[in-house]
């Protein structure tokens, strides 16, 4: 089983739980044996259990993260005595975008030099997301700066496809900055078609050029999605 911690943020979230002593008084239990599951690295059993049947909540999505959030029977299932943030009409849960993972999310601020190894970006939370919304190599960042507006706005939420590393004019992608960690840009073939230039959405910044070997060096990947308030 997966250690507490990672658990533990599963059922702060599906309860809006901000500390130990509201989710005590969710699960109806001391805070005191929170502190103790957490000391023992242990979700106790009856936790699953409490969860299902207050709210409906999957024990397996709380325990690995996959598969639907909440469970339904033949005739539907729709947790009565939830708060009005989480009761739901039942609904089918077995499509792709029902299907719910909690993924890390990290702060693109870090010190990156091209004559240094990159650098591991700093955890910045967690965050629910549709099950298709993730897959191997995607990163989950969190946009610092107004460089992309009105494309993506400050604190917004970007999927990063680190796997994907072939350069199509126009599109957004991450890359590297010296003195600044990770930032995004519209990438184009300059017209001599020798090197890259770097646009952002933004009047406010001016358009960079790479040569082709730095711009290779300096890339993450694409910006294949984002979240965000309007």
């Amino acid at each position: 089983m997966p250690a507490f911690a990672e658990i533990y943020e599963r059922i702060k979230l599906a309860t809006n739980s901000r500390t130990q002593v509201e989710l005590a008084e969710v699960l109806d239990i001391r805070q005191s044996s929170i502190s103790d599951a957490k000391r023992r690295n242990s979700v106790p059993g009856d936790w699953f259990m409490k969860l299902f049947e207050k709210f409906g909540l999957n024990p397996d999505w709380l325990k690995q993260g996959i598969g639907p959030m909440y469970l339904r029977t033949e005739q539907g299932y729709t947790p009565q005595d939830a708060p009005a943030s989480l009761a739901e009409n039942a609904a089918h849960y077995g499509d792709t975008l029902a299907r719910g993972v909690v993924a890390s999310v990290y702060h693109m601020r870090c010190d990156y030099c091209d004559e240094q190894p990159r650098p591991s970006l700093e955890l910045a939370g967690k965050i629910s997301l549709p099950h298709s919304f993730m897959k191997d190599g995607l990163s989950v960042m969190r946009m610092r700066g107004t460089n992309m507006i009105p494309t993506v706005m400050s604190d917004a939420h970007l999927g990063v496809d680190t796997m994907d590393r072939d350069v199509i004019s126009g599109r957004v992608y991450a890359l590297f900055a010296p003195n600044e960690g990770v930032i995004l840009r519209r990438i184009f073939l300059n017209s001599s078609q020798d090197g890259y230039v770097l646009r952002s959405d933004s009047a406010d910044f001016p358009e960079t050029t790479l040569a082709p070997d730095l711009l290779n060096k300096r890339l993450v990947g694409r910006v294949v999605w984002i979240f965000q308030e309007l």
